[in-house]
């Protein structure tokens, strides 16, 4: 696992190890010149934060480091890290209700060991209507930390079927985000550790459970590290993704992967970040606006180191035009973020931060106006039992709902799923 999934998963094991983690900019030097902005829109909008279950730690699971799904019936899935009748993790569905809590089953409980350890980032949904995922460690194909090297996993209602097992080499190890699914059923993620040259792959699974290597990252002008956020795919079948480190000015890239023919793979890197005052260091997946344009946040970089959320615009010969929307400041605002965006029923941007915020530095809901770049926040984490340090961003519903996890926080401490009505 590279030493930045490392920092994030560690800082999310437990609440007390979150409140030390966060409470100050890990330590990662980051190169700054030139001159950037930034745009507060006054106040905090009029919005509501509901939780909608609080995680015990137990049976149930706890730190909820995830993304959730919603299927057509309204209900809610992720996984948690721990918890669950080994202690390793779980699979979890929250069923919707007329008040407060929402029903959780858990789906599935991992066993440390075979079946895999460990989830992060969340399930989705297979073109078959199973829930896919992946796990830090755990499986059968090596040891690599000592513990499993991860695995790829599905879910057939209660029936867990590893897909493929990391063995730490060439294949990579370690994948810590969600799976996505070409219109074939192939999966697609990253994984942050292993290799070729021990940077990083993009993989593919075949849905017969083969896997293959697309792109293994040289930590050079190619980037280094695969993120935390999913893959983005375009109907014409490329991959648009982005890496933590690497890249011309070692801050991090966003790239373009398209098929070459021969069963072969093109990296193009579309933007090399140049770190402060620029945008660096992006954490989250990408978004796409109707045009083809990019959008995503980055964990420092920006005019004040803390973060920011930046715009590629498609230019008509094929060439992408990077700009910084909006630049965290590290105060009410909040920081550090690692969500990937979502765009709201009026056209602006969806997030959250992982810190910052309110008196309790627990992150923030946010949304950014992508024409003026102009930063409203929503809701800030940390005030009673609402949650702590949200790291994996929004989902929404037909009804402009927005749906999170956090890792921490909630009347037990071991985080909370909430709902945020705009």
């Amino acid at each position: 696992m590279s030493a930045h999934h490392r920092w994030l998963f560690a800082c999310s094991a437990a609440t007390a190890i979150l409140a030390g983690c966060t409470g100050g900019q890990p330590p990662l030097a980051v190169p700054g010149s030139g001159a950037a902005s930034s745009h507060v829109r006054a106040g905090q909008a009029s919005s509501t934060e509901k939780v909608l279950f609080n995680f015990t730690g137990g049976n149930d699971g706890g730190n909820a480091a995830t993304g959730l799904v919603l299927d057509h019936q309204g209900n809610l899935y992720g996984s948690t890290v721990i918890g669950g009748t080994y202690t390793c993790g779980t699979v979890f569905k929250l069923a919707p209700q007329n008040s407060v809590p929402w029903t959780e089953s858990v789906l599935y409980n991992f066993d440390c060991y075979a079946t895999g350890k460990n989830p992060h980032g969340g399930v989705t949904f297979d073109p078959s209507g199973n829930l896919e995922g992946t796990t830090v460690s755990g499986g059968t194909g090596g040891y690599c930390t000592g513990d499993g090297c991860g695995v790829v996993y599905k879910l057939a209602g209660s029936s867990e079927t590893v897909r493929y097992n990391f063995t730490g080499g060439g294949d990579g190890f370690g994948p810590g985000g969600a799976v996505v699914f070409d219109r074939r059923g192939n999966a697609f993620g990253t994984a942050p550790d292993g290799g070729a040259s021990y940077q990083g792959v993009i993989y593919e699974i075949s849905r017969a459970g083969k896997q293959r290597v697309l792109h293994a990252f040289t930590g050079g002008k190619d980037g280094g590290v695969g993120s935390l956020g999913s893959l983005l795919l375009d109907k014409s079948g490329k991959i648009y993704g982005v890496t933590e480190l690497g890249g011309a000015q070692s801050s991090g890239t966003v790239y373009e992967l398209s098929p070459a023919g021969n069963n072969k793979w093109h990296l193009r890197t579309l933007y090399a970040f140049k770190g402060t005052p620029d945008a660096g260091f992006p954490y989250g997946g990408l978004v796409a606006d109707k045009s083809g344009n990019l959008y995503g946040t980055t964990y420092y970089g920006g005019a004040h180191g803390v973060g920011s959320v930046f715009e590629l615009v498609r230019k008509k010969n094929g060439k992408y035009h990077e700009r910084v929307l909006y630049s965290f400041q590290g105060g009410s605002d909040g920081s550090y973020t690692t969500s990937t965006l979502i765009f709201g029923a009026s056209g602006d941007l969806y997030g959250t931060t992982s810190s910052g915020g309110g008196t309790c530095d627990c992150g923030t809901i946010f949304k950014v106006d992508p024409a003026s770049g102009a930063e409203q926040v929503l809701h800030n984490f940390g005030s009673g039992t609402d949650g702590a340090y949200p790291y994996y961003g929004l989902t929404a519903d037909q009804s402009g709902n927005f749906y999170g996890a956090t890792v921490a926080g909630g009347s037990f401490g071991q985080g909370v799923v909430f709902e945020f009505t705009p």
